[in-house]
């Protein structure tokens, strides 16, 4: 590359790299930072730093008039090496803009990609001085142009919402009449087949599991496995590149707007909640090395380690309010440039967490509740989390709809012979009113499930007494083993006529 670059001071909002239609501001938070690295990529991967002087508000920001959109980025941000002290920065590795709205390929595993030496003794307080930048994605600069047309997006009401939760993937490779060459893709989902299918099932909504740019865990890489479901993000703006037909963002506007047209809501599965970097042990891609202090809910007494309410190795950091910002501007950005209807918050109860409690009114709730934008779409908790008190199903504020996991065992419960159910059955089927009815809320606000991705899929509820998941190399010990199922009379698959009439 080595070109000579005219380069000017820049904005430090909007964060991200933004394309004006003359030139390119990039602008990346860092609190703790010394020194911030701008890194451009050309075609061949060959690399130019450029260095950025002007800091405003702990955001470092440049602006290069001749940059154009299809140009290739991503940071080294230099400070303390200090575990101890909460403290990951390592200028070796190239990192990802957390505000990226597309990225150049997937992840590629290598030692290289830890800030720490892999199997030194003195685990991640050893230092790894090698270059990562061949093994990283690299963020893309977008045009955001897209010809939106007439598109209205459905407004289906609340009390006539019929919710289907589904992967890009998995539907559409699974479907025999989408076009082969677009199985697996968000072309896929807005095929003419593939939207006939939903509307001949009558649902209102697609719900889309995992969508934002996720990494597959190193561990699973290792075994030669995927992470199929994809909660591991590890950039809040990017549709992820693996289910894209053509490469562009564009692909996954058009779906919505195809969905759109057939009156279908798109509903977005997000996981705010923790990232792909892991614990004190995992990888520095993005967050870790650009700020790990600021972006981390780390322990109090020992900075080195991470709170954890996942089971995922690490916690956002709900209490900074660029951590805040970060996905308040995410959900703007999906709901104003993607024009979805609504998320569905993975373990929401995490977003709530202050000081170690789980509180209703936290910041996180505070600040959507008064979002002009984010406050006028689908609002769905999963709520639940991993950590003490992280149950509270019934206690999101208004505004909020639930995944009703009471709903889900009663019925389950019932349906299979269960007694002793028909109180809490009546209860599940007038709306839950002692979960909602004392803060105001309407029945609608309890979404009923009996299956999702969760668990046992409604084929294996009937068919099994216990879960047998051996397949995946884990023996048997992912996923839960309450599922209030019952096999008809056999475990399994089965010839017998009348166990699969009963089924």
């Amino acid at each position: 590359m080595r070109k000579k670059w005219a380069k000017w001071p820049g904005s430090p909002y909007p964060l991200g790299a933004t394309w004006d239609g003359t030139g390119v501001n990039f602008a990346l938070f860092s609190e703790n930072a010394e020194n911030v690295e701008l890194c451009l990529f050309d075609n061949n991967d060959a690399e130019e730093r450029i260095k950025i002087f002007e800091k405003t508000d702990q955001i470092w920001h440049i602006y290069l008039p001749e940059a154009k959109p299809g140009l290739k980025y991503g940071y080294r941000v230099y400070g303390p090496y200090k575990p101890e002290e909460g403290h990951r920065f390592n200028p070796n590795k190239l990192l990802m803009d957390p505000y990226a709205k597309a990225f150049d390929r997937q992840l590629t595993w290598d030692n290289s990609n830890f800030g720490y030496i892999v199997g030194d003794k003195n685990e991640d307080f050893s230092f790894d001085e090698r270059d990562n930048a061949k093994f990283m994605p690299k963020g893309i600069v977008i045009d955001e142009a897209f010809s939106w047309g007439n598109d209205v997006k459905p407004n289906i009401p609340w009390h006539e919402t019929i919710i289907y939760e589904t992967h890009v993937k998995g539907f559409t490779k699974l479907h025999p009449d989408v076009p082969e060459e677009l199985r697996g893709t968000y072309a896929g989902l807005s095929s003419t087949p593939a939207i006939n299918y939903l509307k001949r099932l009558g649902i209102t909504s697609i719900e889309l599991l995992p969508v934002h740019f996720f990494i597959d865990d190193h561990y699973l890489v290792e075994k030669k496995l995927v992470n199929y479901w994809g909660y591991n993000s590890i950039c809040f703006f990017s549709p992820d590149i693996r289910y894209s037909y053509t490469g562009s963002i564009k692909e996954f506007k058009t779906m919505v707007r195809a969905l759109h047209k057939a009156n279908i809501e798109v509903i977005l599965d997000v996981v705010y909640n923790h990232t792909a970097e892991g614990n004190h042990m995992g990888p520095t891609l993005s967050f870790k090395g650009i700020d790990n202090k600021a972006y981390y809910r780390l322990v109090n007494d020992n900075n080195r380690f991470y709170m954890d309410y996942t089971g995922c190795g690490n916690s956002l950091n709900m209490t900074h309010p660029r951590v805040l910002q970060l996905i308040m501007d995410s959900l703007r950005y999906w709901i104003l440039n993607m024009h979805v209807d609504g998320f569905r918050f993975d373990l929401a109860s995490t977003l709530a967490r202050e000081l170690h409690d789980v509180d209703k009114l936290g910041s996180f709730f505070d600040i959507i509740t008064q979002d002009p934008i984010i406050s006028q779409v689908k609002l769905i908790a999963e709520p639940w989390d991993l950590g003490a008190g992280g149950y509270q199903v019934g206690n999101f504020p208004p505004g909020w709809a639930e995944w009703n996991d009471k709903y889900r065992d009663t019925v389950r419960s019932y349906i299979k012979g269960d007694g002793g159910k028909i109180g809490e059955l009546a209860y599940r089927l007038t709306g839950s009113s002692d979960l909602y009815e004392t803060t105001g809320k309407k029945p609608f606000s309890s979404i009923n499930f009996i299956t999702a991705h969760d668990g046992f899929t409604l084929h294996d509820l009937v068919s099994y007494n216990n879960k047998h998941n051996e397949a995946n190399g884990e023996d048997n010990r992912d996923g839960s083993d309450n599922n209030n199922s019952w096999n008809c009379g056999f475990e399994g698959e089965t010839d017998d006529q009348n166990i699969i009439n009963l089924r």
